[in-house]
């Protein structure tokens, strides 16, 4: 949580001198335009429907954002610190959900008082084996991840997540876990360094079953929402452990890439005509694809700003703006303009790939859902905000994919 909500601040540009809400700031600003312009990627046969509610596209685009604080969960969407566990191409990260959450997660065993650590391994990508000095079972990989989905993923959303001795020995024919009054404590280390590209997968999920229904506000709101991940996604600093550049001495870098730089340069410089959405076959694929390339830029986001930092003195590189009554600290165009000169084309290209990758998401939803008609769909009208703000204890993942 406190890593998200410097993020958050980060986003209303480094060192403000108020609250970060009363400004309108990719940044909010960055999502919107992202958001609105994704819609006329669309197929004839959806622009109609969304560009008649373009505006709920893009004044929504923020809403993730706002959730913050709805619940611990919202946060590790946004985001994946993937240096944290590999490094290009990721090949030591599964790319299945459950099995990153099992390869992390902390096991330990409970009998009254006696807690106990289990050693968890797979051997030979076949055989899961948990041993502790006092109990050991050894289960076929895939018959253990199966398990798991049945057993602990619909606790995914539970402060505590516990499986009985009886439950073990129903699922590994074993026997006397569950008389020795064997409970397991199962605790993820995973999801906290950010689950983006998985959630996106369920927001694929999510989004196809709400054109299967045919539910038109559940398809703009999740359309909006989606479309947000997708932006966040795209960003380098959010699929790093350095995202405000704390370890390298650059704090505020965020802000600086993400939201600074379009502000000043995307509707005066940047071309927002990315072709037409496609049919993506392998969503999987897809998402860490856009994990991957975003990752790839990062050391340039980085290196570039460090080097050109020396070259300015300070008063050269913040300067201080006036906006709606409050007073920030903020990097000068000047500066702004010769780092993205420096970095190339690179936040433009960022911003086409995640347009069309919104476009994209949204065609493959409902060609996945079997093509609904959307045509003469009146406009979406939420009558009050409690319409359109999910409920943040609602459960998630409930589909299983596997």
């Amino acid at each position: 949580m406190r890593r998200f909500l410097i993020l958050i601040g980060c986003c209303c540009t480094i060192t403000a001198l108020t609250s970060w809400c009363d400004i309108d700031i990719w940044g909010f600003y960055g999502h919107r335009l992202i958001n609105r312009m994704s819609v006329y990627t669309l197929p004839p046969e959806l622009i109609g429907f969304y560009k008649g509610n373009i505006d709920y596209m893009a004044e929504h685009a923020i809403d993730p954002d706002k959730r913050r604080y709805a619940t611990k969960h919202e946060a590790v969407r946004h985001y994946i610190d993937v240096d944290m566990w590999d490094k290009i191409p990721f090949g030591n990260v599964p790319r299945d959900f459950e099995e990153a959450i099992i390869k992390h997660a902390i096991i330990k065993g409970v009998i009254g008082k006696d807690t106990f650590l289990f050693d968890k391994s797979v051997i030979s990508d076949t055989i899961m084996s948990l041993r502790s000095d006092k109990f050991s079972f050894t289960s076929p990989y895939p018959t253990f991840v199966k398990w798991w989905k049945k057993a602990i993923k619909p606790q995914y959303y539970e402060d505590e997540w516990t499986v009985n001795g009886y439950d073990i020995d129903d699922a590994f024919q074993t026997k006397g876990y569950g008389k020795a009054g064997l409970k397991l404590l199962i605790e993820d280390k995973f999801s906290e360094h950010g689950i983006c590209p998985y959630f996106l997968e369920e927001m694929m999920y999510r989004l196809t079953r709400a054109f299967e229904k045919k539910d038109y506000e559940t398809i703009l709101r999740l359309s909006a929402d989606f479309g947000h991940y997708i932006a966040d996604a795209h960003v380098p600093l959010h699929t790093t452990t350095n995202y405000n550049g704390q370890l390298t001495d650059q704090v505020g870098i965020h802000a600086f890439w993400e939201s600074r730089i379009p502000e000043l340069f995307a509707e005066r410089d940047y071309d927002f005509f990315v072709g037409k959405a496609v049919y993506i076959e392998d969503q999987k694929t897809y998402f860490w694809n856009i994990i991957t390339k975003a990752h790839s830029h990062l050391d340039s986001v980085l290196l570039v700003e460090k080097r050109l930092s020396k070259t300015y003195s300070p008063d050269k590189q913040f300067c201080f703006d006036e906006r709606l009554n409050t007073t920030l600290r903020i990097q000068c165009p000047e500066y702004t303009e010769a780092y993205t000169k420096a970095m190339g084309s690179m936040v433009e290209e960022q911003m086409r790939s995640a347009i069309l990758a919104i476009g994209s998401c949204i065609y493959t939803c409902w060609a996945n859902a079997g093509q609904p008609s959307m045509k003469n769909v009146p406009k979406v009208v939420f009558k009050t905000e409690e319409d359109y703000t999910p409920d943040p204890n609602v459960k998630t993942r409930t589909h299983d994919n596997e």
